[in-house]
């Protein structure tokens, strides 16, 4: 078989109706709506960080995924984007909860990079290896954590190979991490996820 000429591979990208693979598609389940909207002002970390352990709690609970969530807001705590874990329905293995928030924050944003919003990034856990790597690319300049790593691999999870000084190596880049905000209350959502007996995933298949 010849290989594609420009012209030809061209085509194909611009048609995206001629792939034979299928598309990637990703979508917020419905009740996210009941518990937050579009350009929301939360003007308390507090209030912030509970919403993003609701949207978590909510998430498995429902039926949805995995127990974690995270939402982005801008400079005037404005929410531009949200997510929840949606590995294993979806079968997409960097569904995670900050990949979606951050794709969904650009999207709202029109642009690839989150920078001139100052944007803050909640996560109800830790970032993994993956959505570590994510971070300094969306622009956010601010991360504020519930749960710990330990928390996650107490009920099972692996986070990956992360650096040890993950936190300085962000602070370096210009991110401010705030870790342990209602810790307690994070770590409770990740132990009732696997009370409930919800699937504990990792690269291994397990």
């Amino acid at each position: 078989m010849g290989v594609l000429s420009r012209p030809a591979t061209r085509g194909l990208w611009r048609g995206v109706g001629f792939v034979t693979f299928p598309n990637l598609e990703l979508r917020l389940p419905a009740w996210i709506d009941d518990l937050c909207t579009p350009d929301q002002v939360i003007t308390e970390q507090e209030d912030r960080v509970d919403l993003v352990l609701s949207l978590a709690r909510a998430n498995f609970e429902l039926g949805n995924g995995g127990p974690f969530a995270s939402a982005i807001f801008d400079g005037s705590n404005r929410l531009l984007g949200v997510g929840v874990n949606l590995v294993v329905p979806t079968s997409y293995a960097f569904a995670h909860a900050e990949i979606i928030a951050i794709g969904i924050a650009g999207l709202r944003s029109g642009n690839f990079t989150l920078v001139d919003h100052e944007a803050e990034m909640i996560a109800s856990t830790e970032p993994c290896a993956m959505c570590l790597g994510a971070i300094p690319w969306s622009g956010v300049r601010r991360l504020v954590c519930s749960a710990r790593d330990e928390d996650a691999a107490r009920i099972g999870f692996e986070e990956g190979d992360k650096p040890s000084d993950w936190m300085a190596k962000l602070d370096a880049r210009g991110i401010d991490v705030v870790r342990d905000f209602r810790r307690e209350r994070g770590a409770l959502v990740l132990a009732d996820y696997a009370g409930a007996g919800g699937v504990i995933y990792n690269g291994t298949g397990r």
